[in-house]
């Protein structure tokens, strides 16, 4: 039982949850995200494509789906909550473009499809793609690290959490 006190929690990786380009969150085009008000994070400006597949970047419980699926939050096993919220000021779009592949209180994979999202319909009607990925519940406990920008596929490990 002693042994279990000072025992670190294992490193978690975060998987982008789309292609595209990882940016740091601060390069998003929205203030919202980019000054970390959700916490902080790194965002995907996705490459566009008529369906696209938004894959789970941790593996966890789906804690939080949007009735619009614009947005999933995950909590992992070790309690990092990470939220995928598909670009910026999709709310409005009252979940045209994006369907729901999950439900909330659903187990998942890590690259275990959550979203499709049809982003060419929906390009013209917000201010962007940007694609943020918060770990909202970050404490000084936890340290976390950007490990990878520039093209990703969906699935490939960008961040790291210790």
């Amino acid at each position: 039982m002693l042994g279990l006190l000072g025992r670190k929690k294992k490193p978690l990786t975060v998987a982008a949850p789309l292609a595209g380009e990882v940016k740091p969150i601060t390069e998003t085009p929205d203030p919202v995200f980019a000054e970390k008000m959700m916490g902080d994070g790194f965002c995907v400006f996705p490459a566009v494509a008529d369906g696209v597949t938004v894959v789970s970047p941790v593996a966890g419980e789906v804690i939080n789906l949007f009735p619009t699926a614009h947005a999933v939050g995950i909590r992992a096993a070790d309690g990092l909550e990470v939220l995928v919220h598909v670009g910026i000021d999709t709310v409005k779009l009252q979940g045209r473009g994006f369907e729901a592949l999950v439900a909330q209180g659903d187990r998942v994979a890590a690259g275990q499809p959550l979203l499709r999202v049809d982003l060419a319909s929906i390009q013209c009607d917000v201010p962007s793609l940007a694609t943020p990925v918060l770990l909202t519940n970050l404490d000084d406990k936890r340290k976390w690290r950007l490990d990878r920008q520039g093209p990703v596929e969906a699935g490939d490990p960008v961040a790291t959490v210790e």
